[in-house]
């Protein structure tokens, strides 16, 4: 075995390093070292937000990555609702799993995740890092909230095999994430290290379920989550456990198939082992591909390579275990293209995604008589920033569909953590006389400032109407409280129309 101390890595183990390595990119084409590694062997990409302007140049962009190397597997995080990438600069157009979750029609979320697949499939990308599994029993979640179908394992885990059929049958790939549960945490991995207090038991009762689904629907990738979950290993994170990746994951669970990592860019792990420190022990503990975000250029990833060969060489990580994580990476790609050519070809429909929005919409009351508006009312909008995930470009909230809905329709936008003002809540209320005032928010009950605000907006003006468009609690409601399950252009949508009593024209 060639040694670091005499030479360089050998060429055969940089080669597979090369194949469990996913990267990200800037911009909406390939940069020239993305193009070079494609030619030199690399096999997985990942696209983000800012790799994607519309359907024509992703089409484009993935022809000119396979036209480098034709067997890449080019993933992408499109759940649908919050998290979105083929629809960053509108918003989504179908809903995300917690509204799915309120439907709980298993029919609706496999045709939603079939349309997805269908959209994905379009425009040539193979892979999808959904659905989220993760069962959100923590209402301050603050990166799960919405992208969870619901706290119930049950519920979870019959959504997941759902979602994850209706993406199969559009051939697209699926991939069950945040292996074993990020739903019970109160920290974002992208930013810190959570930590999952309950004992073994209780995470087989509450966080395993989904993934168990997911296995006997046919999933054959599994994303890991940077979560340190004592009760299992006390001092490695999830995605370098081999506690929890080859013990649990492999041999309890039974898994064979594909495990990627979440993005070692994430501070949860680098800020721990460093970004070479984390892929390498990633792939120790039984991790076959190592994502590493959009952060990251070409000099991250040749130390990367580097170091996994060199890690090799010192024998802290086998030449065996790295050849079967890109052995494991090739047969998934090849699986994929299998699914792909046998799948029955349909194409999106956006429709039912908005039909489906409308479903999972909750009036409380339900017959609310001050529904529908019979005037323009003043909206006031918390902004609030998207978090890592979602990124904070999406567009969200009811604000252009209520005032196609309603000309005239004023529109108050408050930063989500301005400390409140009094002299503003004046000001609001005095605009609104004599209208109908809507307020609408997102995940309100995690946020001081925006509780502040709305108590005395609702001191002044009590027959407002609360629009909750992230997750729902119960609180401050107002005369009338609007639940969407979510801040996808389609539930905004979905939302303006309750208002309204009618719907905007199809475009």
């Amino acid at each position: 075995m060639p040694s670091v101390r005499t030479g360089q890595p050998s060429s055969t183990l940089l080669t597979l390093a090369d194949q469990v390595l996913q990267p990200g990119f800037h911009g909406t084409a390939a940069p020239d070292w993305i193009r070079r590694r494609l030619g030199d062997g690399l096999r997985s990409l990942l696209l983000f937000g800012p790799n994607i302007r519309d359907r024509a140049q992703t089409a484009a962009l993935t022809d000119a990555l396979r036209a480098e190397n034709p067997d890449v597997l080019i993933a992408v995080d499109e759940e649908g609702g919050d998290i979105t990438r083929l629809e960053a600069e509108t918003g989504s157009s179908y809903p995300g799993n917690l509204a799915l979750g309120t439907i709980d029609d298993t029919a609706v979320t496999t045709a939603v995740a079939r349309s997805i697949g269908a959209e994905l499939r379009a425009v040539g990308i193979d892979m999808d890092y959904a659905p989220d599994a993760d069962v959100n029993s923590n209402p301050d979640n603050p990166v799960i909230g919405t992208r969870s179908f619901g706290a119930d394992p049950a519920l979870a885990a019959r959504h997941t095999a759902a979602w994850i059929r209706g993406l199969h049958s559009a051939g697209a790939a699926a991939c069950a994430k945040h292996f074993p549960g990020h739903g019970d945490t109160d920290k974002d991995s992208h930013t810190d290290l959570p930590v999952v207090a309950m004992d073994a038991d209780r995470i087989a009762e509450l966080a395993l379920p989904p993934f168990r689904a997911a296995l006997a629907a046919g999933a054959r990738a599994v994303m890991t989550a940077h979560l340190l979950i004592p009760a299992h290993d006390a001092e490695h994170p999830a995605t370098v456990s081999p506690r929890l990746i080859t013990g649990l994951l492999r041999e309890e669970l039974g898994f064979d198939g594909l495990v990627v990592s979440d993005a070692v860019e994430m501070r949860a792990v680098r800020a721990r082992y460093g970004l070479t420190g984390a892929a390498v022990r990633a792939l120790a503990a039984g991790v076959d591909l190592i994502c590493l975000g959009n952060t990251s250029g070409d000099a991250e990833f040749t130390a990367l390579r580097t170091a996994i060969a060199q890690a090799v060489a010192r024998g802290e990580l086998s030449q065996d275990r790295l050849a079967e994580a890109a052995h494991r990476t090739a047969d998934f790609t090849a699986w994929q293209r299998d699914l792909a050519r046998t799948a029955a070809i349909a194409p999106p429909d956006r429709e039912l995604g908005l039909a489906a929005a409308r479903r999972a919409l909750r009036v409380t009351p339900p017959d609310a008589p001050a529904l529908p508006l019979e005037t323009a009312p003043v909206l006031v909008e918390f902004g609030i920033p998207g978090t890592v995930v979602q990124g904070d470009g999406v567009p969200w909230g009811l604000g252009p569909a209520l005032s196609s809905l309603l000309p005239g329709t004023v529109r108050v936008a408050l930063p989500a953590d301005a400390p409140y003002n009094a002299a503003r809540t004046h000001s609001i209320a005095a605009q609104a006389a004599g209208r109908p005032v809507v307020i609408a928010v997102r995940d309100a009950h995690r946020r001081p400032a925006v509780g502040d605000w709305l108590r005395a907006l609702l001191t002044r003006r009590p027959d407002a109407i609360i629009v909750e468009l992230g997750f729902p609690r119960p609180g401050l409601d107002g005369s009338v409280r609007i639940d969407t399950h979510g801040a996808a252009r389609v539930c905004g949508q979905a939302a303006a129309e309750a208002l309204a009593g009618r719907t905007l024209p199809r475009t």
